[in-house]
């Protein structure tokens, strides 16, 4: 992880919602997670701004790819050292075919999620929606690396809550604080205890049979 990550733009200025024009895609080579932002402008101090907040959250990586010209990550590339100090990252190949072609299979998922999202929110602020389209793509099962790219990322699923408890969904649904939740378990382990009992019970009672049988 973090050996090669990639940072591409998808054009949205056809369809702008309110200042945000771009989407910034950033995704890992390896694991294929992918951290989406909306961006205002191309420029190399917003594009750097925000790389900057994923470097500091996932660290940064020793390459850097963009196919968006050289130029474009010159700029960027100077933006975020002179904005931190003993970073130290190099330029990918430009047209690197292998993760060129990872970041557009990406943008097409997530213009793909963003549409389906829009629609089944019947929304036009696809701004609003890229963290749940980043949670939809990072979740959904990849078949290049066998896994989904949050496992490869971070070693389990992700957790939506409690429904991703071993808790019925019928109980959780009506859980409000944290005393119900304790209620709830504790008698889920009281409830363990006594099938566990009786399952001894029935144990040893069918070997006492087998004894005098």
């Amino acid at each position: 992880m973090n050996s090669r990550c990639q940072v591409d733009l998808i054009d949205m200025q056809s369809s702008p919602v309110g200042e945000f024009k771009l989407i910034l895609v950033y995704q890992d080579y390896l694991t294929k997670f992918v951290l989406i932002r909306p961006l205002r402008t191309k420029t190399a101090v917003e594009v750097s701004n925000v790389l900057l907040d994923i470097f500091c959250l996932f660290g940064a990586p020793s390459i850097l790819q963009s196919d968006n010209g050289r130029e474009f990550a010159n700029s960027v590339m100077a933006e975020l050292c002179s904005k931190w100090s003993g970073l130290k990252m190099v330029h990918g190949k430009p047209r690197h075919s292998q993760s060129q072609g990872s970041v557009g299979r990406a943008n097409q998922d997530i213009q793909n999620i963003l549409m389906t999202w829009m629609s089944d929110e019947k929304s036009s602020k696809w701004s609003e929606g890229l963290k749940f389209v980043q949670l939809k793509k990072n979740s959904a099962y990849h078949d290049g690396i066998k896994r989904t790219a949050y496992k490869a990322t971070f070693g389990s699923e992700i957790k939506v809550g409690l429904k991703s408890s071993y808790l019925p969904h019928e109980v959780t649904n009506h859980l409000t604080t944290e005393e119900d939740l304790q209620e709830v378990i504790d008698n889920f382990k009281e409830n363990d205890l006594n099938d566990e009992q009786q399952s001894s019970e029935l144990h040893t009672s069918e070997n006492i049979c087998m004894h005098f049988n």
